[in-house]
């Protein structure tokens, strides 16, 4: 019977956070800024050499065995490179900047469970730094501040480039935010809690439902129980991440670089830091909402009982994660970049919408199931739902439908005001490169006085 019971894994609670000794949670705070350094460190490798791949090409193997230290030497080499900063910068802003950025990448990790209750040192404690009642908003709030750091770098940086960027990426960050904050009220509403270790728990086990009669057990999983949730929240990642095809922010053919285009040396390392935990962290946060968190898929907890106990959680979390990360890498390497206006329509009138059309139809299926509808209301209800449906796909804009006759080129510069055509351009100097004059002036010597030999030359 004990065998049994050490084999079974145990959710953590609330109470169980506050049991914890101080220097037991010192550990996991240790312990978890390491594993996101290595992550980091892994994540850059791992996306370098499966885009080798897919583009049949060798990748970094050159540093270490097979080049599995070639991020390690790009990350020991970043902090001593010279820093040029420009003249035009605030100073100050242009120094919080990238601190904001990775300082919010590390802290949204703090709420992640990665296990169950285990024992350490002698003391049971959960696999996770802390959890409160409100996880998932703080994962929210974290990923808003981060819009902070992009925005604070192109503005300080006291350049047109970056400060476009950072522009762009205050709108998308924002507009994509939406997004993803409403895929996962739908979670709220099925778990009925927002702590993010009571989620993982209720995903441990479907719920019966029936079905024409007929006893049917749902599956424990939210992303095939809320599948609209998980999709649009995917899609909201990449984008609010910034990251291809979505990486307008730093589309280099447009902006050079971007927000951190005059960054280099060890802020530009802060940059390049964070954008790979926000990648890490919402690939965790997916893990935790919608794919089980740390618990193991059905087919192994069937034949093996104790697969989610102990340590071994970590193993199923950290599978879960590398997957959703290799998603993120096919995508750069297969999609081309959208078009900025194409980008933000895409996620304010397709995401945005279905999202809550899909939340109101989750919230009447709940109260349907609840038993508080009678048999008359609830046929009565879906169908009128039903025709609703209908009419709108109806009565909606088709793309079949007569396009207007084209306009020549000429008819369209005449229709413009006076003025508006050509777009004037931004008044951008790049000034004479120093080497280029020391080479002229080598090749013919300035003139001097009245002398007509230097004259000639």
């Amino acid at each position: 019977m004990n065998v049994l019971l050490a084999a079974t894994a145990e959710d953590p609670t609330l109470q169980t956070f506050e049991q914890d000794v101080w220097w037991i949670t010192l550990i996991k705070l240790l312990g978890l800024f390491v594993m996101l350094l290595l992550l980091t460190l892994f994540t850059i490798n791992y996306e370098r050499k499966v885009v080798a791949r897919m583009a049949v090409r060798p990748g970094p193997n050159q540093v270490g065995p097979k080049g599995w230290l070639t991020s390690l030497s790009d990350g020991l080499k970043l902090p001593f490179k010279e820093e040029i900063i420009p003249r035009t910068a605030d100073k100050v802003v242009y120094f919080i900047a990238p601190v904001i950025s990775a300082t919010t990448a590390f802290t949204a990790f703090s709420v992640i469970p990665f296990g169950g209750v285990v024992t350490m040192f002698g003391h049971r404690t959960a696999l996770q730094l802390t959890d409160v009642p409100v996880s998932v908003l703080v994962l929210l709030a974290c990923s808003s501040m981060s819009v902070y750091g992009v925005v604070l770098a192109g503005w300080a940086s006291g350049s047109t480039y970056p400060l476009l960027g950072g522009l762009r990426s205050s709108a998308q960050m924002i507009s994509y935010e939406v997004a993803m904050g409403l895929s996962i009220v739908a979670v709220f509403m099925t778990a009925g809690s927002m702590s993010t270790s009571q989620i993982v728990a209720a995903q441990a086990s479907g719920d019966p439902t029936k079905i024409f009669g007929a006893e049917i057990t749902m599956p424990g999983w939210y992303c095939l129980q809320l599948l609209p949730s998980f999709l649009i929240y995917m899609i909201a990642a990449v984008g609010e991440t910034n990251r291809a095809p979505f990486d307008l922010p730093e589309a280099e053919s447009e902006l050079v670089g971007g927000f951190h285009t005059e960054y280099s040396s060890f802020k530009f390392a802060l940059f390049f830091l964070a954008e790979y935990i926000n990648m890490i962290t919402v690939s965790a946060f997916c893990t935790t909402l919608f794919l089980g968190g740390w618990r193991a898929p059905w087919p192994i907890t069937a034949i093996w009982a104790g697969a989610n106990s102990g340590y071994f959680a970590l193993i199923w979390f950290f599978l879960k994660v590398f997957a959703l990360l290799f998603g993120f890498i096919w995508l750069r390497a297969t999609l081309p970049r959208m078009r900025y206006d194409q980008f933000m329509r895409f996620g304010w009138k397709v995401l945005i919408p279905i999202n809550l059309v899909w939340i109101l139809f989750l919230a009447y299926f709940k109260i349907a199931r609840s038993g508080a509808l009678s048999t008359e209301t609830r046929w009565i209800s879906t169908g009128a739902i039903a025709l609703v449906v209908l009419v709108v796909a109806w009565a909606w804009p088709s793309s079949d439908k007569k396009k207007a006759t084209p306009v020549s080129l000429e008819e369209e510069l005449a229709a413009r005001p006076p003025g508006s055509f050509p777009v004037p351009p931004i008044d951008l100097q790049v000034p004479p490169s120093p080497r280029a004059r020391r080479e002229v002036a080598e090749r013919a010597p300035a003139a001097v006085g009245g002398d007509s030999e230097s004259k000639e030359v």
